[in-house]
């Protein structure tokens, strides 16, 4: 499977071309700030775009949606949605197929309540639900609860070897694995939800203390 990553810009965000290298199809996921020039390099590469998929509905992943739509003639999908052509709507543990290759959702709420992470072979695009070393903002009430649960009950569960493509560039690397993760990410170091909370609630203190951007 091919995977390119695109800063955009904005706030460092990264959108992605997958593609099916037997039909050539591709998705696009969380087009940003500069959809021509993600179309253009689909074009470059010979691909067809089968789907344009969003993390979440915040504009900084979504606000390239509408040109998007009109370079393709696919419609954007995000969580909740049915996909016009085949009928799939993006429920958890849906899958989406792209050639042979198929795009599993996984509903990760917490940072939005939309949120999803989709994962591809062993390549999970994470949005702003998990980065390099770092988690997605939240509340530190229902929403930061909803999250220590995504993270740990969808995304932990997942293999080491699987590669997290997240959606801004805010890490010490632009993607990471799971394993990795699961070793150096403070966040996920906390096991219980009271100390995840506490770590969010002092994470300036943490980050001076620790040398992270």
């Amino acid at each position: 499977m091919f995977v390119e990553q695109i800063l955009t810009g904005g706030d460092r965000n990264f959108a992605y071309i997958i593609c099916d290298p037997e039909s050539h199809l591709a998705a696009i996921i969380d087009p940003s700030f500069d959809p021509q020039r993600i179309y253009n390099r689909v074009d470059e590469l010979g691909m067809k775009v089968g789907y344009i998929l969003n993390t979440h509905d915040h504009h900084d992943h979504a606000n390239g949606n509408e040109e998007m739509e009109r370079l393709t003639g696919c419609s954007a999908l995000s969580f909740g949605m049915t996909d016009p052509v085949s009928g799939i709507t993006l429920s958890d543990g849906a899958e989406l197929p792209l050639g042979e290759t198929k795009i599993r959702v996984l509903h990760t709420p917490g940072h939005t309540e939309d949120s999803v992470c989709y994962l591809i072979e062993q390549s999970l695009f994470t949005g702003d639900t998990l980065f390099v070393g770092k988690v997605g903002g939240t509340d530190f009430g229902d929403q930061a609860k909803t999250q220590f649960e995504s993270l740990h009950r969808k995304l932990m569960i997942l293999s080491d070897d699987t590669r997290v493509f997240p959606g801004h560039d805010v890490g010490v690397k632009p993607h990471s694995m799971i394993g990795y993760e699961k070793k150096n990410n403070p966040f996920l170091l906390q096991k219980k939800f009271a100390d995840f909370v506490e770590l969010k609630k002092n994470w300036l203190e943490y980050k001076k203390e620790h040398g992270i951007d």
